[in-house]
């Protein structure tokens, strides 16, 4: 059971009480393959977003699916969807929770992560990103949470975050969080830190673009950079994301 952080009131969530189509007033979609602007996502993923399909998105009994499906479209061999809370919700700090349970299969790259709502520092890294969880197949007993900045991130070497092994997150729903506040970020599972991203004394927006407005995303991703570091069974898919619910807390006044 998930319980308030201390000192922090709810703010926003859905908890998939609607059945069908997800909440339009709560989500909107990266609908394509990112083209043209950036192709493949940045990621060389193999899927195709859609827009309100119910194959892709859907509720049903208190749950989002998010489906990854074999399927034609745009020039891609799979379909699947991206739900955002772009321009209907987004938050500068608070502890953010997720109960969600990870697809099966080599190839799957399922994400919960935040972006900016205007890139304040730039275009990506240098506005920043937040990986509240992310899950491949090719480590299925394995999740990760890492941040992104200019100074902070793969493309350098850089990058930071952490990780939580030997758990099985495709058998179970699990809680995954962030509770960030303008000194540090700490990253939970199950409500057990294990990392945490500090902002530094003398930090400028190069170290820590978090002073900001970020909005929620939720996807599943198919192959790509690092979905597919380790290849693709075409035989996992539909392969299916699960999220039980999402929560936005802040620090009551």
């Amino acid at each position: 059971m998930s319980k308030p952080p201390k000192k922090y009131k709810l703010i926003w969530s859905d908890e998939f009480s609607i059945q069908g189509l997800p909440d339009a007033s709560k989500w909107t979609y990266d609908v394509g393959d990112g083209c043209p602007r950036i192709c493949g996502w940045g990621n060389n993923e193999w899927q195709y977003y859609t827009e309100a399909d119910i194959d892709n998105a859907s509720v049903k009994d208190g749950k989002l699916t998010i489906a990854a499906r074999p399927e034609k479209m745009g020039g891609k061999e799979y379909t699947s969807a991206r739900l955002l809370t772009r321009n209907r919700a987004s938050w500068k700090y608070g502890y953010f929770e997720m109960r969600a349970k990870t697809p099966v299969g080599l190839g799957t790259w399922a994400a919960i992560w935040l972006l900016p709502e205007k890139n304040n520092y730039g275009e990506w890294p240098g506005s920043g990103e937040i990986d509240l969880l992310e899950h491949v197949g090719f480590a299925q007993d394995s999740i990760f949470g890492t941040v992104h900045t200019e100074a902070f991130n793969h493309m350098i070497g850089t990058q930071k975050g952490g990780g939580v092994g030997k758990i099985k997150p495709h058998e179970d729903y699990h809680l995954y969080a962030i509770d960030w506040t303008p000194e540090k970020m700490d990253f939970l599972f199950d409500g057990k830190i294990y990392f945490t991203f500090y902002k530094e004394a003398l930090a400028n927006s190069k170290q820590w673009p978090f002073d900001q407005p970020f909005h929620v995303i939720l996807n599943l991703a198919v192959g790509g950079n690092l979905g597919g570091k380790m290849g693709v069974d075409v035989t996992a898919f539909p392969a299916r994301f699960s999220i039980d619910y999402v929560r936005v807390y802040q620090k009551k006044d």
